[in-house]
C-alpha cells in the first residue's frame, strides 16, 4: 500500500501539488507547516511596483514572494525587467500573473540543485551587472549570497520584505492528520521544500519517519531532527513521485 505524502508546503501552494499529485495517483495531504504573512508595512511593497520600469531585476524567492508581491500589483510587468526565481513553482506563479517567459531566468532545466548558484550561473552571463537596479523580493531573509554576487558585479541590490513566515497554526483536520502520522510512520511519509518547515517539528518523536526533501541543506535537517531513510528530489511533482516510488 502507498504510504501518504504530506506536503508540508505553506497553505497558498498545496492545492496545486495535491491537485497533480493526484493525477500521478499518489494519495496525499495538506499539512502546512509555514504560515505565509502579509508585509507587516505595505508601504515599500508599494513603493517597489511603483518603481519597477526602472529596475532591470527582480529575484523572488519563492512562490509566497510572487503571491505576495503582485498583491500590490499596478499594471502590467515591465518590458524590460527580468523576473528571477530558482524553482519551477515560483517560475509557474509568474508565468499565471502575465511574466513572459522570455523575462524569466531560472536555473538550468538540467542543473544538480535549484538553487542560488545555479541560477547565478544562468544570470552572470546575461549581462554586465555594473550599475545594475535588483530587487530582492523575499520574507525573513534569503538568497543573501545571491545578492552578493549581484552587488560584487556592480549592481545596487535592493532587499523589499514582501511577506513573514510564522510557525503553523492548525486546523483540527491538519493536527488529527499530524497525530496519525505520528502514530502511522509507516503509512506516512513527508515532503519538505524548507529547512525552517522541518525545525517547526522539533521536540516530536520522530523516529521512524521516512522524508523527500528538495535540497541537500533540507536533508541535513531532516537528518538532524530523526528523520531517516531522506531522499532527495527536485521540487517538482515528477520527481516527488519517483523517490516515493524508491522509498
Amino acid at each position: 500500500m502507498t504510504p501518504t505524502l504530506l506536503v508540508t508546503r505553506p497553505r497558498p501552494q498545496c492545492a496545486a501539488w495535491l491537485a497533480r499529485l493526484a493525477e500521478l495517483g499518489v494519495p496525499a495531504a495538506a499539512l502546512p507547516l509555514i504560515e505565509i504573512l502579509p508585509a507587516r508595512d505595505p508601504g515599500p511593497v508599494r513603493a517597489a511596483w511603483a518603481a519597477l520600469r526602472a529596475v532591470d531585476l527582480a529575484v523572488f524567492v519563492s512562490p509566497n514572494a510572487v503571491e505576495q508581491f503582485f498583491a500590490h500589483a499596478v499594471g502590467g510587468w515591465p518590458v524590460q525587467t527580468l523576473a528571477a526565481c530558482v524553482g519551477p513553482g515560483s517560475a509557474q506563479a509568474l508565468r499565471d500573473r502575465g511574466v513572459p517567459d522570455a523575462q524569466i531566468v531560472q536555473p538550468a532545466a538540467d542543473a544538480a540543485s535549484l538553487d542560488s548558484e545555479h541560477l547565478w550561473a544562468q544570470l552572470s552571463p546575461r549581462r554586465d551587472w555594473a550599475g545594475a537596479r535588483v530587487l530582492l523580493l523575499r520574507g525573513d531573509g534569503g538568497r543573501e549570497w545571491l545578492a552578493e554576487r549581484l552587488t560584487e558585479g556592480g549592481a545596487s541590490v535592493e532587499a523589499v520584505t514582501v511577506y513573514h513566515r510564522a510557525a503553523p497554526r492548525f486546523e483540527a483536520a491538519e493536527q488529527a492528520l499530524l497525530d496519525a502520522a505520528l502514530a502511522d510512520p509507516a503509512g506516512h511519509v513527508w515532503l519538505f521544500s524548507s529547512a525552517e518547515a522541518v525545525g517547526h517539528l522539533r521536540g516530536l518523536k520522530l523516529a521512524g519517519q521516512r522524508a523527500i526533501v528538495t535540497h541537500p541543506r533540507i536533508a541535513d535537517a531532516a537528518r538532524a531532527a530523526g528523520f531517516a531513510p531522506v531522499v532527495l528530489a527536485r521540487p517538482e511533482p515528477e520527481a516527488v513521485t519517483q523517490a516515493l516510488k524508491s522509498l
